[in-house]
Order: C-alpha cells, then structure tokens, then sequence
C-alpha cells in the first residue's frame, strides 16, 4: 500500500517540488520514498514519486520507482495483486531481483503489452512509463479499490492518489468546479470521473489511460455492466452449486489476501460480512487471527457485544474499543486533511476509529465490504422493489396531480410522503433513486448557476444503460458503479491510510464479483430474505442465533452537532456576507437556509423535513475549503 504521485509535462518540475508533492502523502507510505525525474525526446521530462507501506518484500529491492533490467520500463504502483505468485510463474524467463508484486506488473507489461492488467486480480494503482513508446499510462483496478486522480490542461499531465500532490504542482490553479456541487450536496461524495476542481479527474474503475505527445486516450478493460452482461449468459441454476462455488471463491479470495510480511488482522462488526470473512481467515490461519470492533458505551447502540460473541466462538485474538460522541467529535477537524476533497458520509468517523485502533497491532486488516452491493443487503433495495410494483400507480396520481383544477389545488404536495415519492419518480435514468422528497430541489437551488442552462442534477442519469427491467438489480449495478468506489472505498481508504494501515476486501476480489453476477437473483433476495446466499455460507461457520438479528448501527448525531457545538462554525460559513464573496452558492438562499435550519432543522417553509444532512455536506465543504483556500494549508 502506497501513495504515488508524477507527471509527463513540458514544464520544468524540480525534484525539490516533486519530493514536496510526494511528501504531502507520508501517511500512505511512511516506510520509504523515491523521486525520480528525467528528460523525455521532444521538451517532454518525466516525474515518478511513491510513499512507501512496506508489506511484501520489506527489503530495498522494493524500493520505487522500479525499472525493468533494461531500464525501459518504469513503475510506481500502489495496491497488491494478489495473483503475482502465478502470474510470476509464467514470466519465468524475466530475470527477477525481488520478492514483490511491483516487478511482476513490469514483466507482464514486456510480454503482454498494457492489456497485462486484465491478468491482474487485486487492487492497484499503476503509472507505467515507456521510454521506447515514449508513453504513460494510468491504470485503475476493477471496482475502484485505490484511488487515482489526474490534472490533464495545456497537454501535460500530472496524476497521484489523492489531490495534495496535484494541489502542491507548480502552476495548479485551484478552480474548484461548481457543477459537481449540488450532486455532492445530495450524494455526500463526488463519484469518478469528477472532481471538485477544473479540469481534474479521477480515473474510472477498470479503466486504463493513455498519455502520449499530448493527448490522451482512455478506455475500459472491465466495466460492471459488460461482467454483469457475460456471465448472466452462463448462469448456474442449482442453488447448492451456486453456493458451493461461491465458498470456495471466497475461501482462495481470503487465503490470497493474508499473504503479507507484516502482521495482519481483521475488522469484525458481528455482522454478517465481516463475521464471514472473519471466520475463514480463521480456518486458514495456524493461529488465533487478530481482530478489532468498535463498542459505544450507550446500550441501544452498542453492536460490540455481538462481535465479541463471533470472535469466542471463532477464537480470535479480539480487541474492542469503547468510544463515546466526544471521541468522535474530535475527528471532525481531520477529515479535510485525509480527505482531500469534499466527503460527507459521517461514518467515515467511525471507520477512522476502528482504523486507528486495528494499527496499533496490525499493517494490514481485512475487511467485510461489498456483501451488501453485490449480495442484495441494503434496505433500499427493498424499498426499489416495492417503488417498482407501485409506478404505474404513482404516474397515474401524478397525471392526476398535474390537471389544471387538481394543480392549483397544490394537491401532490397535500399527499404522504411516500406517496409524494412514489408519484414524483418520472425520470426513466433514475427510477431507482428516489426519496429525500424536497433534498434534491434544496441542494439545487444552493448552488450559484455559472449558466442558465446549466446541468445541475444530483442523480445519475444512466440507468437504461444497465437495460435491466428488475429495479432491484439495477440499482444494484448502480451502487457498484457509484455508491462502492465513490463513498464506501474512498471511506476506507482514507481512513485507513490516515494510520498507514492497508484494507483487503476479499467479497470484492475479480472472481468472485464475476462469480456474483453468474448468482440468479432469486439466491440472493429469496423471498424478502436479503444476502441469502452469504448469510447461507456464514452459517455453516457460525450459529446462526450469533448473526440474525435487527441492524442497529450508530448514526453520528449530526443535527445536534450542527446546532450544538457546531453552530457558531456553521453560522459562520452560512452568513450572507461570507457566502457573498465566497461566490459559489447562492448567497441569498443559502444563508436563510442555513438560518431556519440552525432554528428548526428545517431549511424550507414548514416542510417537516430534516435538513441535518445537507447542512452537514455544506458543513464539511466549507471546512475543506477553509483548510486549502484560506487556511494554514492554502494551495499557494
């Protein structure tokens, strides 16, 4: 696990400024760190820089930038491929010098060219260097495990896994790009290829970029809808075989990601992911695995208890620690600096927590996440299901709505709320993201128009690319698009790598996601039972009176945040005069908005609706841009 930063550019970039960009990621790679610069055919010169997290080979040999025998080929890389032993036995004939994952990816590069990565099974980051094609290219895993950003402007390029790197380049010019803004506000994350500044990117899951002489050329190696596609062609039709498969995938997936040199561990809520991916790395571990959890000392709350019973039984070697509000609340001034851009999804507090405790003990800790996305586990998916048997009712309650005598009448905004949500779903792209009922409107209309056409939706509006008629299912796709790589693993990624720990997620290896999509649906939303299949293969590991019971979770108390501690900070970043010269969001309606929040926790007329969310996303936006635009760690 790494953090790598570099360019192609005709500017003049010093080691001095390279090492400054790589120095900003010392908490991905506190072990070692390389720079390397040099001078390219045609006024082009080339950087390479990484921060090191030792965790194969711990000697120098692993050291980055690496380079093929012949010098040709140049690496940096952050990730594991977790296949390399196999793949370093076809590449036989390459004359080795380390133990490490690294140089396995440049000897595929030689034999079989950049299609090499869809040998690759694992998480990764690479920036490859041609000298003899004179060409860079970026590669990014499947479902977006590590993250990837470049600038591209003026035909040069520069890339790294977060934005401090580009944010420290010579010449970056901080523009922050205001179209993403109401979709942040709404969804809490910026999902790929955005960012929130012009004319930077984050690079696709499963997609690979081209650089060279200028200009670039991307494409997808592996996308979730042509897997999905694929493999629903040679679907298997036995439940017992389905399942059969499916554990002994997830078996080979966990054996392959405890191969470390440094100790490792696992995160264990007692739920039912983690408690599976517990339980086998426990069946292929010679001793007692080493596991954390997180406890709340209030009793509703508190999930710790039920990890603790999965970790007697399966004998792990279990830590817990017990937090309270306050020792989440002292995380909140942090979040802009390991998470770069504007990111919202409160839980990323928590997951900070169990990180630091896990790093205590362990480099390296596996992790439950993906059961959910790919085995059917949200509750939202329930509530697509019902939506859908209810359309054709809802466009008629609309039509309804909308006739002259019923309009004037405001009838629709008379309905329920579930009604209301049901009759107003009329977008054919985004069936399977309904709900908030007004949160959409608000996030919108927060934001400053830069045109008066200007696209400023908060949904994805890419569903009949899916050509799935089951909503259920494709909003499945959808999450595993968006909601995984967008929220869920920039969350764990960067939460981890603030304590230099490195996350596995076994669920998500490449065989099994394939594996998943071959699963009929049926297995695994069997008659309202969601994640059947998984909780199936969990049960033959751990008693099932361990696992069924009713999620309780713990949800960071936002709104009395906002209004309690954080108040005075919030009415700050909402006074007119501030927003005013900020120039970004509509200054007018956003500070009496934030007003009537700070009230009532409403931020519109009487609707009844708590506005804690959005507020919070405006909240952690106007801490980041305090932090890099007018804070101690301004983007000079």
């Amino acid at each position: 696990m790494c953090g790598i930063c570099g360019y192609v550019s005709r500017k003049n970039i010093t080691t001095e400024q390279l090492k400054r960009m790589n120095d900003t990621m010392y908490h991905r790679g506190p072990d070692d760190s390389g720079e390397e610069i040099w001078e390219a055919p045609g006024g082009w010169q080339v950087g390479l820089a990484q921060r090191r997290l030792s965790i194969l080979d711990l000697s120098s040999l692993g050291h980055q930038p690496m380079h093929s025998a012949d010098k040709r080929v140049s690496v940096v890389y952050n990730g594991e491929i977790y296949n390399y032993r196999e793949l370093r036995e076809e590449l036989a004939d390459y004359p080795f010098r380390s133990n490490c994952d690294t140089e396995v990816i440049i000897a595929a590069y030689l034999k079989w060219g950049i299609r090499c990565v869809e040998r690759f099974n694992g998480m990764f980051a690479i920036a490859l260097y041609d000298r003899e094609a004179q060409e860079l290219y970026l590669v990014r895993d499947r479902i977006g495990k590590k993250p990837l950003y470049y600038w591209y402007e003026e035909e040069n390029l520069v890339f790294a896994s977060e934005l401090k790197p580009i944010m420290q380049c010579p010449g970056f010019a901080a523009r922050i790009e205001t179209r993403v803004l109401p979709r942040y506000l709404f969804q809490q994350y910026i999902n790929a290829p955005e960012s929130i500044y012009r004319n930077v990117y984050k690079l696709e899951p499963g997609t690979a970029l081209r650089f060279s002489q200028g200009q670039i050329k991307k494409w997808k190696y592996w996308s979730v809808r042509r897997a999905y596609h694929e493999a629903q062609a040679d679907p298997i039709k036995d439940y017992q075989e389905a399942k059969a498969q499916l554990k002994e995938l997830l078996r080979k997936s966990v054996r392959a990601r405890m191969i470390a040199d440094v100790p490792l561990g696992a995160f264990l809520s007692g739920g039912y992911d983690s408690s599976l991916v517990t339980a086998i790395a426990q069946e292929c571990s010679g001793s007692p695995v080493k596991t954390f959890s997180i406890g709340f000392h209030e009793e509703r709350y508190n999930e710790a208890k039920y990890a603790r019973a999965v970790a007697e039984y399966l004998g792990t070697d279990h830590t817990e620690l017990y937090i309270d509000e306050q020792d989440m609340f002292d995380l909140v001034d942090s979040i802009p600096r390991y998470y770069d851009e504007p990111f919202a999804d409160s839980s990323q507090i928590a997951t900070m927590l169990v990180s630091g405790l896990a790093r205590e003990h362990v480099t390296v800790a596996l992790s439950g996440d993906g059961g959910d996305e790919f085995f059917c586990g949200y509750n939202i998916y329930e509530n697509v299901r019902l939506a859908q048997r209810l359309d054709m009712l809802g466009a008629a309650v609309h039509g309804v709505c909308g006739l002259p005598g019923f309009k004037q009448a405001r009838l629709e905004s008379r309905l329920p709320f579930k009604v209301r949500v049901i009759a107003g779903n009329r977008e054919r792209e985004s069936k399977t993201q309904f709900g908030a009922d007004n949160y959409p409107v608000v996030a919108r209309a927060m934001v400053k128009r830069q045109k008066e056409q200007e696209d400023l939706s908060v949904h994805y509006l890419v569903e009949s690319g899916y050509r799935i008629q089951d909503w259920q299912i494709r909003r499945m796709l959808l999450d595993m698009d968006t909601y995984l790589p967008g929220d869920i693993l920039c969350k764990v990624d960067r939460a981890s790598m603030k304590y230099s720990l490195e996350a596995r997620c076994p669920i998500l290896d490449k065989d099994v996601m394939e594996l998943s999509y071959r699963i009929p649906h049926a297995f695994k939303y069997a008659d309202g039972d969601k994640k059947h299949i998984l909780k199936d293969i969990a049960y033959d590991y751990i008693p099932r009176e361990l696992l069924d019971r009713p999620k309780v979770g713990f949800g960071v108390p936002l709104d009395a945040w906002l209004r309690g501690p954080l108040r005075d900070r919030l009415t700050d970043y909402g006074s007119y005069d501030f927003l005013a010269r900020q120039d970004i969001f509509d200054a007018k309606y956003v500070s009496d908005m934030i007003g009537r929040y700070l009230e009532t926790g409403d931020a519109g007329p009487a609707t009844g609706a708590n506005y804690s969310k959005l507020a919070w996303s405006f909240f952690v936006f106007q801490q980041w841009y305090e932090s890099y635009h007018t804070g101690e760690n301004r983007i000079a």
